[in-house]
């Protein structure tokens, strides 16, 4: 689907809206291989086209005044976001957009969905200079990242993320992917986008339950390597999920820095970033053994934490105190969806996880509040328990209301 430019010029300011200018916050992720700001702020969506324009004229050296988008933009997106935004997102272009939509859905994060996408891309003329925008939630994200990674070995993209979930994680750190049915994740490639934009008016949208679900990875973050984040969403949790503005910036952008952070320090996942995978080992288990259909993935991670947590009250790394006020903090950003499956199957299916080396299975335990580590001796019985723990509390809950899709 191709659309002509909108025909106006948008000037290069700040975030500019309603006659008003607005503030936005910038946080640098710096790698080996990559270095890119994060842009998170209140409508952003109004001046992307100049402001990509802009980063692609710094990445090449070149001045303002020669800053341009290339002959293709690409965007991918799903048909329910590209229905609520896409007058804006056109508006701001004066460049010809080639739209691509992404059915949403973990069971389109696929590589039938990519081959897909690559002959559209190949059939609208795409090429080396091409732009791809990824302009949706995380399964948007991860299946345009890695469309751009191996299309022609590799073209720019920018991510546009409209869920919490892709903008505190999934869009930052150059992690792209696509499932296959033994498990998630386990086909991709690292490659980061020029830039992210996180406008959190976009979220304005967003359901409670997808909101819920994205608070889990700040919790996460939190509990991993942030102290004063726990603190705040301990203490602001009304303020939190009530969608206030300045509540939802302060737990964003501190999540942002701390993945920033995390990848500037290990970029390819060899040691420290593997503690960002608190709670995914049996998260990621859940969606595969629940076909990617019962579950939001941050509810998975939510599941995920509660048997990281006990295993790690288990084992000593923490207190039963600190075991319950980050039992109480999960709760407080619930409610999370019930479970009823098999705990053994739920063992097997970790096996598949991406971080086992050989037979060692690598598990991210808690370490205190504001710590985490990654041991290598977690054996199947205790893991197994820990799941039965996990699954006990969740079969006491009400069933889950009708899923939401991710990347709506």
């Amino acid at each position: 689907m191709r659309l002509p430019c909108c025909g106006t010029v948008c000037s290069l300011l700040p975030v500019a809206r309603c006659g008003t200018i607005e503030e936005m916050q910038i946080v640098k992720v710096q790698t080996p291989s990559a270095k890119y700001s994060v842009y998170a702020g209140t409508g952003l969506l109004d001046t992307l086209g100049p402001r990509m324009a802009r980063v692609l004229a710094e990445r090449d050296g070149v001045g303002r005044g020669e800053a341009r988008l290339p002959k293709r933009v690409f965007v991918l997106t799903s048909p329910e976001i590209w229905s609520l935004w896409s007058k804006r997102f056109i508006a701001s272009f004066n460049a010809e957009l080639v739209v691509l939509l992404l059915e949403a859905g973990e069971r389109y994060k696929s590589l039938k969905s990519v081959e897909k996408l690559l002959r559209q891309v190949s059939k609208e003329g795409g090429d080396r200079s091409s732009l791809l925008i990824a302009f949706g939630g995380g399964i948007v994200g991860d299946v345009g990242g890695f469309l751009a990674a191996i299309y022609m070995r590799g073209i720019d993209y920018i991510q546009v993320p409209t869920t919490f979930l892709a903008q505190v994680d999934s869009s930052v750190g150059g992690k792209t992917g696509v499932n296959l049915p033994e498990g998630k994740n386990l086909v991709g490639a690292f490659h980061h986008p020029l830039a992210v934009f996180a406008d959190m008016e976009l979220l304005s949208t967003l359901p409670d339950r997808e909101l819920r679900a994205g608070l889990f990875e700040s919790v996460k973050a939190g509990m991993i390597r942030d102290r004063s984040l726990v603190r705040f969403m301990e203490d602001h949790a009304g303020a939190i999920l009530g969608r206030d503005a300045a509540a939802l910036e302060k737990v964003i952008v501190a999540s942002i820095r701390m993945k920033a952070e995390v990848v500037g320090k290990d970029e390819l996942e060899t040691g420290l970033r593997m503690i960002l995978n608190l709670g995914h080992t049996l998260g990621h288990a859940i969606e595969s053994v629940t076909g990617y259909k019962l579950l939001l993935h941050g509810e998975a991670v939510g599941w995920g934490l509660i048997a990281s947590l006990y295993l790690g009250l288990k084992r000593g790394t923490i207190t039963e105190p600190q075991f319950d006020r980050l039992m109480r903090l999960i709760y407080l950003y619930g409610p999370l969806p019930a479970l009823k499956i098999n705990a053994q199957k739920l063992v097997d299916a970790s096996a598949k996880d991406k971080k086992h080396r050989g037979n060692r299975r690598r598990f991210v335990l808690p370490v205190g509040i504001g710590d985490a580590t990654v041991v290598e001796d977690v054996t199947e019985p205790e893991l197994l328990e820990a799941a039965k723990y996990m699954l006990n509390l969740a079969r006491a809950l009400p069933e889950p209301a009708e899923l939401v899709p991710e990347n709506a």
